[in-house]
């Protein structure tokens, strides 16, 4: 579900926007339009940082190649007991 409001609209509703996605973080990011054309998207710290790290894993060519065999592993049933890697960790 997201929102979409004129840059007027968005200019009079700034100081509500913080409490606002807070309360409904279903909301995702609010859309600013001008002339009816998207030119801005307001959305909280917490979204921000969640698709910067997410750019920042797609991003990573090594990272990216251990999930992928991860997720292979997890689909092949090549798992270890939780046990079993504590005790490896030394844990």
């Amino acid at each position: 579900m997201s929102k979409t409001l004129s840059i007027t609209e968005a200019r009079s509703k700034l100081m509500e926007f913080p409490e606002e996605l807070n309360k409904s973080p279903e909301l995702g990011a609010v859309t600013i339009t001008r002339r009816g054309k998207p030119v801005l998207a307001i959305l909280s710290w917490e979204l921000h940082e969640a698709i910067i790290e997410t750019l920042e894993v797609l991003g990573d060519d090594d990272l990216m190649l251990k999930l992928r065999q991860s997720i292979q592993e997890v689909q092949e049933q090549k798992l270890l007991p939780w046990e079993e890697v504590k005790k490896d960790l030394g844990l």
